[in-house]
């Protein structure tokens, strides 16, 4: 049996953690913000110069796996920063480097809650990287979906379809969201 998340491969992550959305649960909110209470209270906030909650979790009213996304805005020499990355540690956090892809540049990764063996407690998801990452773009997308309900259930409808389909295939769930979330970010900055 593997003993550290950075021992599992993409098919121990598809087996162990499947896709499963639940109804929006009002309480992701203050989960987000005691956990970010908690990240600032043990780190500098000259290192982390802003934590937003994004993700399917932080728009009301649709499905959303019970995952807290937190993206979080750093200066630039901080990336990949090892005494950055080990002050998560001590929190729970697992680093991973997300590698450059589809526009996107290469940044740091964080996960917490989940455990080898497949059991999982209240998860966390944080994406650290510079204002200047396309990340960012995902406030705008929050925003968008936030303020036009329509386009939330649209966006939730897909998510379920998505889910249904790749249950055990987290990478293909999430490229299945691409196009709906690329299309999205157009309607925002025509």
């Amino acid at each position: 049996m593997k003993t550290k998340l950075t021992e599992l491969t993409r098919d121990d992550w598809n087996t162990l953690f499947p896709i499963k959305l639940e109804d929006h649960n009002p309480e992701w909110q203050h989960i987000f913000s005691r956990e970010k209470e908690l990240i600032l209270s043990n780190i500098s906030s000259e290192k982390l110069l802003r934590i937003e909650h994004f993700g399917s979790s932080s728009i009301p009213g649709i499905k959303a796996k019970p995952y807290i996304d937190m993206l979080i805005e750093i200066p630039d020499e901080l990336l990949f920063d090892e005494t950055l990355i080990a002050a998560f540690e001590p929190l729970g956090y697992t680093h991973f480097k997300v590698p450059e892809r589809e526009g996107i540049d290469a940044y740091m990764s964080f996960g917490k809650g989940y455990k080898p063996n497949g059991e999982k407690a209240q998860i966390f998801h944080i994406h650290m990287c510079p204002r200047h990452n396309a990340m960012w773009q995902q406030l705008a997308f929050r925003d968008y979906l936030v303020e036009n309900p329509k386009q939330a259930k649209a966006y939730e409808k897909l998510k379920v379809e998505l889910a249904e389909k790749f249950r055990n295939d987290r990478g293909a769930y999430v490229l299945g969201k691409t196009d709906f979330i690329k299309d999205t970010l157009k309607l925002i900055n025509q």
